[in-house]
């Protein structure tokens, strides 16, 4: 039977076992490597590929003044994460008394490699993904000249797979960004990380596809590429052939866990938007139509007199939001905004995540079959929180938000509880952090402003219609 093809980050606790098999996968990518820079790049310029003295008369195609300026960028980062453990015996209290088992938490410690890349050298910033310093107590970088320094996190966007840390070091090299847009099928670029935990690696190959989506969740435009990207290469830097940086590489996709030539990189145009905004303000702002949508099946198509995939359908125009004040309806199917094909609720769900707040929008739709064009101007997604003590007592030690973009789905609405404190009431009742709450007293809510307003009336019982995972059930509050 086939292996299944499974998608997969290149950031994983590195083995013994698999560090010995890679190794001659290795061989074989810096042999393909070796091909594309002996057959490829014949046509590039002296001047643009830096050659080095003629050999028997002839230039002898080489990256290496590239790779030179470029390498003392890239980081290698390493995270320990401090996890407890948790064991049956060990949990018994008559087990820890009888074996004299103190009473305190068992930890191990959880150590991760990952790669990164200084893209301010007199501030320290470094971008890297998310994933790769996600839940990290202890985060540290070494630099190409081996030097080893504690990072903080500046910020991280876990909807884009992005993280600015910042590093107290001196003498630091940077790498210019370029601008992702410019990028077409077909040039070469140059991946540089640290695979498998074997040290600097750089691997070369082209561009395959730009602006890929449907790869996983968040805000997706990724570059493919057929450069080697393998575990602990996450982080790193994707270069063009001017030593610039077009995108941070991110994940691979693959049978083994390994490359296959299926790679994918973070743009530097969005990178450089997100970064710019931890760095402001600690976070990512995104703005929203505020609506819902429901990709069109082959029975929708049919009722809406639509083509498959042209197109997303309107289920639901939360009230006050700017879709509601630009006249969009239920049922209206959005086919582009501002001249960009929409074919999907992930294409929409994009520009809401990555066009700039304010933006004037051209939404071109159509109602009833008949093509419209509505205008709005993007605005600010705004995320009501509140506290259950100013709500009800029965609420006391609660936190509920907003959904968030992650946790929206078509049928979907009503308030997150955040958090529940263990010795509140409403733990005790069964309310976990997690559950949506989606009705009051059978009553549907759209949002926490939505529960906080049925609140105000101070009902004398509190019947909660919970959803959890793929449950849904009553809760009653005492």
């Amino acid at each position: 039977m086939a292996a299944p093809i499974t998608l997969s980050t290149p950031f994983e606790p590195i083995a013994l076992e698999v560090r010995t098999m890679s190794s001659k996968q290795t061989i074989r990518c810096v042999s393909f490597s070796a091909i594309l820079v002996l057959t490829g790049l014949l046509a590039i310029p002296a001047a643009q590929a830096g050659l080095p003295p003629a050999v028997d008369g002839q230039p002898l195609p080489t990256l290496a003044p590239m790779i030179d300026r470029v390498t003392p960028a890239v980081v290698n980062i390493n995270t320990k994460t401090r996890v407890q453990v948790r064991d049956p015996f060990f949990d018994d209290p008559i087990f820890r008394r009888f074996f004299n088992v103190p009473n305190q938490p068992r930890e191990r410690v959880q150590q991760s490699l990952g790669s990164g890349v200084i893209v301010d050298a007199a501030k320290g910033y470094v971008l890297t993904n998310n994933h790769v310093t996600q839940g990290a107590d202890d985060i540290a970088v070494t630099l190409h000249d081996n030097r080893t320094v504690k990072a903080r996190v500046i910020g991280s966007d876990p909807d884009t797979d992005l993280t600015v840390l910042q590093i107290p070091a001196e003498n630091l090299q940077a790498v210019p960004l370029a601008l992702s847009r410019d990028l077409r099928v077909g040039d070469f670029v140059v991946a540089i990380g640290d695979p498998f935990g074997l040290g600097q690696t750089v691997t070369s190959g082209i561009v395959s596809a730009l602006d890929r989506k449907g790869i996983s969740r968040g805000y997706q435009n990724f570059i493919q590429t057929d450069a080697a990207i393998n575990p602990g290469n996450s982080g790193g830097a994707l270069v063009n052939l001017r030593g610039e940086l077009v995108g941070i590489n991110s994940m691979i996709f693959s049978p083994s866990g390994a490359s296959v030539g299926i790679g994918f990189a973070i743009p530097s145009d969005l990178a450089a938007n997100v970064m710019r905004q931890l760095v402001e303000y600690g976070e990512v702002r995104r703005g929203t139509l505020g609506v819902d949508t429901q990709d069109i099946t082959p029975e929708l198509a049919a009722m809406l007199s639509v083509a498959v995939g042209k197109g997303t359908v309107i289920t639901r125009v939360r009230k006050d939001a700017p879709a509601a004040k630009a006249g969009i309806q239920p049922g209206d199917v959005i086919t582009a905004i501002n001249d960009t094909t929409i074919s999907s609720g992930q294409d929409l769900h994009n520009i809401e995540g990555l066009t700039p707040i304010g933006t004037p929008l051209a939404i071109s739709l159509l109602r009833d079959g008949k093509p419209l064009t509505l205008r709005m101007t993007l605005a600010a997604s705004t995320v009501v929180s509140l506290r259950g003590d100013d709500l009800d007592v029965r609420l006391a030690g609660v936190q509920l938000t907003d959904l968030d973009d992650s946790q929206r789905r078509p049928g979907l609405t009503g308030s997150v509880v955040k958090n529940v404190e263990r010795a509140s009431r409403a733990y005790a009742s069964g309310l976990r952090g997690g559950d949506v709450i989606v009705g009051i007293n059978q009553r549907d809510i759209e949002d926490t402003g939505d529960l906080g307003e049925l609140l105000q009336s101070k009902p004398r019982q509190l019947m909660l219609t919970i959803v959890r995972g793929q449950s849904v059930f009553y809760l009653l509050l005492q």
